[in-house]
């Protein structure tokens, strides 16, 4: 019996662990840079080091899996187990990425009253956005100085502009970046005045989310709680009250087991969605380059 219970946990957890693979392979592997360095990370080491944490996650959660099948004699238990390994770190853990693109709108603030303080120098656009490179802002680090180096190699400038707003992935940066191509393309006067508008804008912004993201840090320990109690009280049956949950022992147990496993993930998964805020469409579509156009043909 042991050794059919151990085999059903083996096949079960592969399969979970295939189908997660499946899903990741098909959704694609998100590569996230690393601003505070001087130089980008080559994007397929980044990938590795993605690939290697969800191997990594994968591989606990089989072993989690077949402990757990193994110990209460239940296969679905088991697959509960793992899904519970691969799903419950994702809904508990902070939102590091609405921290993430709070710092990134306010190094664009920052990174704008830095390029309106140079232009009212009198000095040009070029000029100006070669100087920002010197010093950017922490998260901008990196598209900031790659914008520099695209416009040394004699980049036109509205395509560098545009490669930059690519670089940084956010609708506040997209603002900037419009006027800046408009500056470029049309030799738009008052642009310094416009920048200051635009990094005004962008703290606003910063000061809203920071109240947003402090009322939603309440929502988000109300799902720990739940999550967690609802996980110690059905580890606390299994170790404290086994004789009360015979009644999974069969085979219609075990698919009652099942029902319930899955409503309670789908309540988690629910819990987590509510908690969380997608992040805001882009204002630009992702732009391609013309390196056929002339370099004479850019303003200055």
């Amino acid at each position: 019996m042991n050794g059919a219970v151990l085999l059903c946990g083996l096949l079960g957890m592969g399969f979970a662990g295939g189908v997660v693979l499946a899903v990741a392979g098909w959704r694609g592997t998100p590569v996230r840079s690393e601003p505070d360095t001087d130089r980008a990370v080559p994007r397929w080491v980044l990938a590795a080091r993605e690939v290697m944490r969800h191997q990594r996650l994968v591989v606990g959660a089989v072993v989690a899996g077949i402990i757990a099948g193994a110990l209460t004699g239940w296969p679905v238990g088991g697959l509960l187990t793992a899904i519970a390994v691969l799903l419950v770190p994702r809904i508990v853990a902070p939102d590091r990425g609405a921290k993430e693109r709070t710092e990134r709108i306010e190094a664009v603030a920052v990174w704008t009253e830095m390029l309106r303080d140079t232009l009212s120098a009198a000095a040009g656009l070029e000029q100006g956005l070669r100087a920002t490179a010197a010093a950017p802002p922490g998260p901008l680090v990196v598209p900031v100085r790659a914008l520099a180096a695209r416009i040394e190699a004699g980049e036109r400038l509205p395509d560098a502009l545009r490669a930059f707003a690519d670089d940084v992935d956010d609708p506040t940066c997209d603002l900037v970046v419009t006027a800046l191509v408009l500056a470029a393309e049309r030799q738009a006067r008052q642009l310094p005045a416009l920048l200051g508008t635009l990094a005004e804008a962008a703290r606003e912004q910063v000061v809203m989310r920071l109240k947003v993201d402090a009322e939603r840090t309440r929502v988000h320990s109300s799902v720990r709680i739940v999550v967690g109690t609802t996980l110690a009280m059905a580890a606390g049956l299994v170790l404290l009250n086994r004789p009360y949950l015979d009644p999974f022992d069969t085979g219609t147990g075990q698919l009652v087991l099942a029902a319930a496993g899955s409503l309670f993930a789908l309540a988690f998964a629910w819990m987590a969605k509510i908690a969380a805020i997608p992040a805001p469409a882009r204002l630009l579509q992702p732009h391609t380059a013309t390196p056929e156009t002339p370099r004479e043909a850019m303003p200055s």
